[in-house]
């Protein structure tokens, strides 16, 4: 199961991380303003604009500095991402038979996860740039999917975000890399744990999996 986890954190890295810095070829100043961004694309740019702004301007984030980027993670990541979904998706129809305790564990330990493989994803941000897919989705439809390319040392790396409208606001439910969608990697390892060991088995689960990442970021400084 540890294993598993562990092939499960590249995507999680590139798509929260790799995806996030994008370098923009051409100052703002050279370019006559364009028409509006639908606000699901707007969304996914400024997500990336703000991560990117906070590691040219933060060199410990660079060098991977746990509290930086738990900070970066907790202020300009989490808040645009619909994160309850996306653990309820992830843990699948275990999550209806989850008691209220369970499930806030289950959401902190999944955040945790995502905390510790972005440390790694952070040291990898260089010049990669960004390409925005024009949005096709119907007249007021609440679940979107912006496509976008990802150019990192010549390699083109299809990166799209599942969005989704909530109230008036619109937040991230799920990332693809190269085909392959975040939270139904984890539905189907969870599964497995929790078919073998129940819900409180994949939290333990969990939370070594985190106790194992956080000794290595420590180390590694």
């Amino acid at each position: 199961m540890l294993s598993k986890i562990r092939s499960l954190s590249l995507p999680l890295m590139l798509g929260l991380a790799l995806g996030a810095p994008a370098a923009w070829a051409q100052p703002a100043t050279t370019q006559a303003p364009g028409p509006q961004l639908p606000a699901p694309v707007a969304l996914v740019q400024h997500l990336t604009e703000s991560v990117m702004n906070a590691v040219r301007s933060d060199p410990q984030l660079k060098a991977g500095n746990e509290a930086r980027i738990d900070d970066l993670v907790q202020t300009k990541v989490l808040p645009y991402l619909d994160f309850q979904q996306m653990t309820a998706s992830a843990v699948g129809p275990y999550w209806r038979r989850a008691t209220p305790q369970q499930r806030e564990q289950l959401q902190q330990q999944f955040k945790e996860l995502l905390v510790h493989t972005y440390s790694g994803a952070i040291k990898e941000i260089r010049n990669q740039q960004v390409q925005y897919l024009p949005l096709r989705a119907a007249p007021g439809a609440t679940s979107v999917v912006v496509h976008t390319r990802v150019i990192n040392n010549g390699d083109l790396i299809q990166l799209d975000y599942r969005v989704v409208k909530l109230g008036q606001d619109w937040k991230i439910s799920d990332v693809n890399v190269m085909g392959v969608w975040l939270v139904d990697n984890y539905r189907g390892v969870f599964a497995q744990e929790i078919n073998s060991k129940g819900i409180d088995g994949l939290i333990q689960v969990l939370q070594q999996r985190n106790k194992e990442l956080a000794q290595a970021h420590q180390g590694g400084q």
